[in-house]
């Protein structure tokens, strides 16, 4: 290859002893040789550390520091602040790349130019077997993936699994890198690719292997419990998608419906509340009284907050917003 432009790969780990040297494999039998690996370690307690440190003593790209902070936000910013390569990527260090995960990541970059991310299609794997709710997430990021059409239901997930992208290093600066200190920070970092325009390369290439496991930190971390990613989901929508000159909407009485609803309150952010459960219908919580969803038909010019979870139900929700001529994106947003 006759470009060859450094990579960054930055890495934090913490007890992931059991799964380093399968890790460290897979990105030292990458294609393309030109990269970089900045690892962090986060105050671990096993014998991690000296797992990378043997891998370090024999391969110079690999480089290895501790954390001067505690957690993988601080560790990520430490492990920027110590890169070089023109192109940034970030790598799990329970997971596994395909030998050719760089290369073409790189490849895509370099033929679409900045203002891009490139992704790829990801395969959970599992000792223990991967539970339903994975196998449908995998299944929803990879068919948004392979159309690059991932920032289209961005409310609803996180659309770009966070070890599997890689952009130009002035991009990733100007989203702000993992500078803001906001869990849980891959979808943080999602929604500000989406607010600086990055336009997600089409990509129907498996490119990362993603383990699961019982202690893994996305299951077990308060960091990413439900209400932090409702909490993020409705900082980002009132930043970037929220219209003062249409009237918001509701529509859901669930866990997630009543907490967007409090925080509207609080914010002092007037709403309507609408559902189809006629055992609701009527009630006043929070001081706001839930109405039949048909209300939606007399207003004029509104934004509609979906947080129905049920798969069929949404197919039916879109079917009538689109009746009532809403344009996803613009009038209507899934927010599960």
């Amino acid at each position: 290859m006759e470009n060859t432009p450094l990579i960054s790969i930055l890495t934090p780990f913490k007890n992931t002893s059991k799964y380093l040297a399968e890790c460290l494999e897979s990105i030292i039998s990458q294609t393309y040789n030109n990269w970089e690996l900045i690892i962090i370690d986060d105050h671990s307690s096993d014998n991690s550390y000296d797992i990378v440190n043997e891998y370090a003593r024999k391969d110079s790209r690999i480089k290895l520091f501790k954390n001067t902070g505690k957690g993988i936000i601080e560790a990520l910013q430490h492990a920027f602040s110590l890169s070089s390569g023109e192109f940034i990527t970030r790598m799990d260090s329970d997971d596994i790349m395909p030998n050719d995960k760089l290369e073409h990541m790189l490849n895509s970059l370099l033929k679409h130019g900045k203002g891009h991310v490139a992704t790829g299609l990801v395969k959970y794997f599992s000792d223990q077997g991967i539970s339903d709710g994975y196998n449908k997430y995998e299944q929803w990021l990879n068919k948004l993936t392979k159309t690059g059409s991932n920032y289209s239901e961005i409310y609803k997930e996180c659309v770009i699994a966070s070890p599997c992208w890689m952009t130009y290093r002035t991009d990733f600066i100007a989203c702000d890198g993992f500078n803001p200190n906001l869990y849980p920070e891959d979808y943080d970092l999602t929604f500000r690719f989406y607010k600086h325009g990055l336009k997600c390369i089409p990509c129907d290439k498996l490119l990362h292997y993603w383990r699961d496991y019982p202690i893994r930190t996305s299951r077990t971390h308060e960091h990413y419990a439900q209400n932090y990613f409702l909490d993020i989901k409705l900082r980002y929508f009132l930043e970037l998608d929220y219209n003062k000159n249409k009237t918001l909407t509701i529509w859901g009485a669930g866990f997630k419906g009543k907490t967007i609803a409090k925080a509207l309150v609080e914010k002092e952010i007037p709403f309507y509340w609408i559902c189809d459960n006629p055992k609701k219908i009527g009630k006043h919580i929070y001081n706001q009284e839930l109405k039949p969803f048909e209300f939606l038909e007399t207003l004029n010019q509104t934004q509609s907050i979906v947080t129905v979870a049920n798969s069929d139900a949404q197919i039916e929700i879109t079917k009538y917003l689109k009746l009532q001529n809403k344009i996803a994106m613009e009038d209507y947003f899934f927010f599960c």
